[in-house]
């Protein structure tokens, strides 16, 4: 299994310009839920998850490269989006990477399956799952089992 699938990329000091530009703009948000809300939908305009993919181009999976992962457009694997996610949300100012835990569940009850949990106050946390909001999760909700 992917190590970064399990334990966190460390957040670079020097992000890629278009990715600077997209967390100064988070930093302008009125409060954490906003900020999430509008990552999310800047994530779900950029990504997708697709399912039958992420085995056909289990290569991709691999990639840890920042610039190169933000110069994609479309497909990515949950966990490449939730660092690519990590990296937004903490150079916004909103939250600081210990606010950023990674959730796990089964997807059809067979594919290992990674998420975000974002603590926005004291014990209330939003789950963000951008790879599966193309299959119609919204936004707090994410994939687990047939869901």
């Amino acid at each position: 299994m992917l190590l970064n699938f399990f334990t966190k990329l460390p957040i670079p000091n020097k992000i890629p310009d278009a990715m600077q530009k997209i967390a100064e703009e988070l930093s302008r948000s009125v409060d954490k839920e906003d900020c999430l809300k509008r990552a999310h939908q800047i994530m779900t305009r950029k990504f997708r998850g697709y399912r039958f993919r992420t085995c056909t181009k289990i290569h991709l999976a691999f990639e840890t490269d920042l610039k190169k992962l933000w110069s994609r457009d479309g497909f990515l694997h949950c966990h490449t989006m939730n660092y690519l996610l990590r990296v937004l949300l903490v150079k916004s100012g909103w939250f600081d990477d210990l606010d950023i835990q990674f959730g796990y569940s089964l997807v059809w009850y067979v594919s290992p399956h990674q998420y975000l949990r974002v603590r926005i106050g004291e014990n209330k946390y939003i789950n963000m799952d951008v790879w599966n909001h193309h299959y119609g999760k919204k936004f707090g909700d994410y994939a687990h089992g047939f869901h």
